[in-house]
Order: C-alpha cells, then sequence, then structure tokens
C-alpha cells in the first residue's frame, strides 16, 4: 500500500466513491487519514482502512467485548493463535514486504503521529499493564509476543473516535500473539535479530525482499500459500477484558469484572480476509444509515460500530462467541 494504495484513495474521493482495503500498514492508514479525511467528508465518501485479517477480527472484536460486558469495559487484552496442518503455513511475499519497509520506515510514523496531532484520549480504570516484549502465559500453555502488525494502531484509532465524537469509553487495549514452545522461540528469536539488523541497510533489504522463503524458514514465499496448507490453518483470537459493574466508579476503585470473549475463523489470509473486506463492503452499501453522519477516513470499528457486520460475519464463518461470562 505504501507503494500503490494512495492513488487509489485518491481518485475514489476525487469522484465521490467510497473505498475500503485490507491494508495492515499503520503508516499508509494514518497518512490517508492526515491527507484526505477532510477531503472525503466534504465529498460525503467513506475512506475505511484495514477491513481484512489487519484488523477486522481486533477492532470488532474489542467492540463485541464491550458490549457483552455488563457494566463498563476499560481494558482488554487480545491473543492471536494461528494453527496449522502437516504442511505448515504459507503466507505471500507481499505480507513480508510489508513489514520490512513499515519497520525500517518507523521513524516516518513517529513524525507522522506528530503532524496528525492526537488530541490525548484518558485512561479510565486501572491502567493496563505492559507486558514484555515476550513472556509465558499459564492460560494458553505457551509463549506470547506483542502482536508487531497494525491492530494496536488500529484499535486506538477507534477507541480515540468513539471517544472524541461519541463520548463513549475509551477502551485500553494490547495485543499479543502466542508462538508455541521454547523451540520457537529460540529459533524466532535468532531469525528476528538477523531481520532486525538486516532490514537497517539497503542491501540487507533488498535480501529479505530477494529471499524471503530462507529469511522466514519457509513461512513466506512468493508463491504463496498452497490449497492444502490454506484448508488446513484456521485462527482464534481471545479477548480477555476487565472493568467495573454498574454503580461501581472506574476511578476510585479496582476492576470487579472480567469477561472472555473469542472470534475464530479460517485461515486469516487468504479466506478469511476476503469474507471480512466483502461482509465489510455490504455493510458500507446496506447499513448506510448506521455508519458515521458525515463521511471521511475510518478505521472498521469507527466506521461499523452500529452495523450489522458482527452477525454478517458470524454468518460467514468468521464467529464471535463469548467464552466465560462476566462475574463481579
Amino acid at each position: 500500500y505504501r507503494f500503490f494504495g494512495e492513488p487509489v484513495v485518491k481518485a475514489c474521493v476525487e469522484n465521490g466513491a467510497s473505498f475500503i482495503d485490507i491494508c495492515g500498514e499503520p503508516q499508509f492508514l494514518e497518512g490517508m487519514y492526515l491527507k484526505y479525511n477532510e477531503k472525503a467528508a466534504e465529498k460525503g465518501v467513506y475512506v475505511i482502512g484495514s477491513c481484512g485479517f489487519d484488523s477486522i477480527p481486533a477492532d470488532m472484536g474489542v467492540l463485541y467485548t464491550r458490549d457483552k460486558l455488563k457494566g463498563t469495559l476499560t481494558a482488554v487484552e487480545s491473543f492471536l493463535s494461528v494453527k496449522s496442518g502437516p504442511e505448515g503455513l504459507g503466507v505471500h511475499d507481499g505480507t513480508w514486504k510489508s513489514a520490512v519497509y513499515g519497520i525500517a520506515d518507523e521513524a516516518s510514523l513517529k513524525k507522522l503521529r506528530k503532524q496528525i496531532g492526537y488530541a490525548a484520549i484518558p485512561v479510565v480504570g486501572a491502567k493496563l499493564k505492559k507486558r514484555g516484549f515476550m513472556f509465558y502465559s499459564p492460560e494458553f500453555k505457551e509463549y506470547c509476543l506483542r502482536f508487531m502488525g497494525a491492530d494496536g494502531s488500529v484499535v486506538k484509532r477507534t477507541q480515540h473516535y468513539l471517544h472524541t465524537e461519541l463520548q463513549q469509553t475509551p477502551v485500553q487495549y494490547g495485543a499479543y500473539v502466542t508462538i508455541g514452545g521454547l523451540g520457537s522461540v529460540i529459533k524466532l528469536m535468532f531469525l528476528g535479530m538477523l531481520f532486525l539488523l538486516l532490514v537497517k541497510f539497503n542491501f540487507g533489504r533488498k535480501l529479505l525482499t530477494k529471499y524471503p522463503e530462507f529469511f522466514s524458514a519457509g513461512r513466506f514465499s512468493k508463491k504463496g500459500p498452497t490449497q492444502k496448507q490454506m484448508d488446513e490453518t484456521s485462527f482464534t483470537m481471545t479477548f480477555f477484558g476487565e472493568g467495573y459493574s454498574d454503580g461501581q466508579d472506574p476511578q476510585n476503585a479496582k476492576p470487579n469484572v472480567k469477561i472472555c470473549t473469542e472470534v475464530k475463523g479460517p485461515e486469516p489470509g487468504y479466506v478469511a480476509t476476503p469474507i471480512a473486506m466483502v461482509q465489510a463492503a455490504l455493510s458500507l452499501l446496506e447499513d448506510s444509515a448506521s455508519l458515521p453522519k458525515q463521511g471521511g477516513v475510518y478505521s472498521p470499528g469507527a466506521a461499523f460500530s452500529k452495523t450489522k457486520l458482527i452477525d454478517r460475519l458470524n454468518k460467514r464463518g468468521i464467529e464471535f462467541s463469548v467464552i466465560s461470562k462476566p462475574e463481579v
């Protein structure tokens, strides 16, 4: 998207057509907000990014968790688990390139955010503790990593919109991914250190993009996954939420209610993503009365929080459910 996305957004806005994408690059998503939000509002069109696996399950999952809690949700952590069959996972190298160029250009994202000048949103209730970059989760009996995709950025933008425009209580959010046992940790640490070293230099980026299969231990390739790999792969995103029961003051007490929810579905990149994208497009077309009152550049949660998108996804194999009900 950083190389090819903007001309499409520009053409849509100028010609009065709404736009959705399946981007997972925060720099592109937030850059389009800075450049086109006002123009899209003037034209009455909706530009909605990350309507695929990055980041419909995460963003809509947080809203689902909030709606299922009897009380006020103030913090959520999500854990993504991707399970594959005997032939393993396969991902096309387009996703790999997004990661290479995104991590190499992190400084530009910080500058972009300064330009946008996001107003700080308040922390309501107990502050969500930041976890280390890697940690062991007793719930999953696996090691976990901070999720490096766009989910954190997208959810934050949604919460910012819901708080500033609709005066809703903002939800703190942390995104993580399960990686397995100690062997997986050692392999990932080695590959990660090599990746971070090479991504700093032009020749290193050329090597990474030319030989994705070698540097990702076979996960990413120019061919992408086989049909068998896709058939045998699925994802689960588990949400642990905490908050306050009705009548409890979040500013003067500890959280006294918890909830666990789940979003699960088929192979994330090539099966779940088109399902999410098409259902987002249908919501844009058919639930227009429930969209924000004016056009603009939105995250999925900001655009679709009042629509039937979750119902649509449930009917198409991306399932939202409550795992454990709130207990005071």
